[in-house]
């Protein structure tokens, strides 16, 4: 027996209302949740168009997918699923056609499927676990006959067929889904070996973010302020009023603790390491996640909030390096710091639910820009007063000094004292014939990204 995937209704209306207008097929990403027992589907996108795509499709006389971008999908898809809180995943991709088609149509799919896939996992720093689910969904809607063909692939078996699964309607599917929030308070050292010199920054950043990872994995994570069974119920204790969990216990407040390096069941170990600088990511982010109420167990919901916690600070890191290569924003000179705002989250209601998805803004984007991305990526309109900032600015100020670091709470032109920490710091790097410059970035969700470079 396949899957069966429980829909929000919306997602039908929006499906249905798709208009080829001329066009061979019309395309896209569908967003949910996985369970044990099913899977959720509470929104779905189209993939926006090339604009030299546009007129090549409208004078297709076949529904061929020759012209179905992959590439181009996939990056819609890696856009979209920075724009996901924990909990939810790209679980597959639609295409509307005026055709029935053959096999040759299911295997583009299926190669698409495996393709989006592949991009983004490479962005992840974590791991799907071997207890989950790794299935993803094909659906096929023939706009002429109206009829739907749901199939689903195993991403983790590359030589897996196609099995049916159900796709089932239900009205209202979120609007009683659960969300957690938390602030994670960060204080990452990156050190960059001389034998890493060869590698660009971002690779050295996420090769240093994938240690932290391994600590956000291990924490202890306290739901409102209690340490819960892992197999237990989420909603374990809370009160209900007819039947239902009450409204005011939609959310739960998380708070992570790490462990330190240091405890009894862990050798202490010490290393010298000639670097020729090293990253530092300092300050605090906004984290949510969302699990769906039907017996939702708690390892899930911890899961969720682990993985938008590891999302939300690489996919920053990721969008800054971007940024700096898509302006050619040259380096600095040796013992200089640097200087940048990186983005901080902003989020968005998904109309009638209660799940809210997001997304990342520079310090220089206005929220009509905000808005327009939303509705570029999503394809659902979007209200400027809809928008909610969940996070403040922060600035630190900029130095040229190898003997300050830049804090967080000095917003005045005042210099801060070097902490004693950071000297010897220096010094043993000068020992060992590494002198270090301090280079300073900010990210604007109160995260200092500093980078030291000889």
């Amino acid at each position: 027996m396949g899957r069966t995937y429980i829909v929000e209704e919306t997602v039908g209306q929006y499906l249905s209302n798709i208009n080829l207008q001329g066009k061979a097929f019309v395309s896209g990403l569908l967003i949910g949740q996985c369970s044990s027992q099913k899977d959720y589907i509470i929104l779905a996108t189209r993939t926006p168009p090339k604009e030299e795509q546009n007129e090549n499709l409208r004078h297709q006389q076949k529904a061929k997918l020759d012209n179905l971008d992959e590439e181009w999908a996939t990056e819609h898809a890696n856009q979209v699923s920075r724009m996901l809180p924990g909990g939810l995943l790209v679980l597959g991709v639609f295409i509307i056609t005026t055709l029935e088609m053959g096999n040759d149509f299911q295997n583009a799919l299926r190669r698409l499927v495996f393709a989006m896939e592949k991009s983004m996992n490479k962005r992840r720093l974590w791991n799907f676990t071997e207890e989950e689910i790794s299935e993803r969904v094909t659906l096929h809607i023939c706009s002429s006959t109206k009829k739907i063909f749901c199939r689903t692939y195993d991403i983790h078996d590359p030589k897996s067929s196609a099995k049916p699964a159900d796709w089932k309607y239900q009205n209202g599917l979120s609007t009683s889904w659960l969300s957690l929030e938390c602030i994670v308070h960060i204080n990452i050292h990156i050190p960059l070996s001389t034998t890493s010199v060869s590698y660009t920054l971002e690779k050295n950043t996420k090769n240093g973010l994938a240690r932290w990872a391994k600590q956000i994995e291990n924490g202890v994570y306290l739901i409102n302020g209690q340490v819960k069974d892992e197999d237990g119920d989420l909603l374990e204790g809370q009160k209900k009023s007819r039947g239902n969990v009450q409204a005011t216990s939609h959310s739960f407040d998380v708070k992570v603790l790490t462990q330190l390096l240091l405890n009894s069941d862990h050798r202490s170990t010490a290393t010298v390491q000639i670097c020729s600088g090293s990253v530092n990511l300092k300050g605090a982010v906004k984290c949510r996640a969302y699990i769906h109420s039907n017996k939702p167990k708690v390892k899930d919901a911890v899961q969720a909030m682990k993985r938008d916690i590891l999302n939300t600070v690489a996919d920053r890191c990721e969008m800054l390096f971007e940024d700096l290569l898509l302006n050619e924003i040259p380096e600095k000179k040796d013992s200089e710091k640097e200087f940048h705002i990186l983005p901080h989250r902003v989020f968005v209601p998904i109309p009638g639910s209660t799940v809210m998805l997001c997304d990342y803004k520079f310090g220089d984007e206005s929220a009509e820009e905000m808005r327009d991305h939303f509705i570029e990526m999503l394809d659902h309109m979007i209200q400027i007063e809809d928008l909610e900032i969940a996070e403040e600015i922060n600035t630190a100020c900029m130095s040229y000094s190898v003997n300050t670091e830049a804090s967080l709470d000095n917003t005045d032109d005042e210099q801060p004292k070097q902490p004693i920490k950071a000297t010897v710091i220096l010094k043993i790097q000068q020992n060992i014939g590494v002198i270090a410059a301090v280079a300073v970035a900010v990210l604007a969700a109160g995260i200092s990204f500093h980078y030291f470079s000889d």
